[in-house]
C-alpha cells in the first residue's frame, strides 16, 4: 500500500498511483508521466518510482 503523502514534502501522492501503473504498464516512459501528472518534486516522484507492492 502505497503512503497517502509524501514522506518528505506532505504533498498527496497516492491520487496518482493507479493511473501511474495503469499507464506505465501501457509502455509510457516514467518521466513522461510523472511530468504530465505534475510531479515536479523529486521525492514525491520517488514515491511512486520506488514503490514496491506488498499487499495482494
Amino acid at each position: 500500500m502505497i503512503p497517502i503523502r509524501c514522506l518528505s514534502c506532505g504533498k498527496p501522492v497516492s491520487a496518482y498511483f493507479d493511473e501511474y501503473n495503469r499507464r506505465l504498464a501501457d509502455g509510457e516512459k516514467s518521466k513522461d508521466i510523472l511530468d504530465d501528472l505534475g510531479l515536479t518534486r523529486y521525492c514525491c516522484r520517488r514515491m511512486l518510482i520506488s514503490h514496491v507492492e506488498t499487499w495482494e
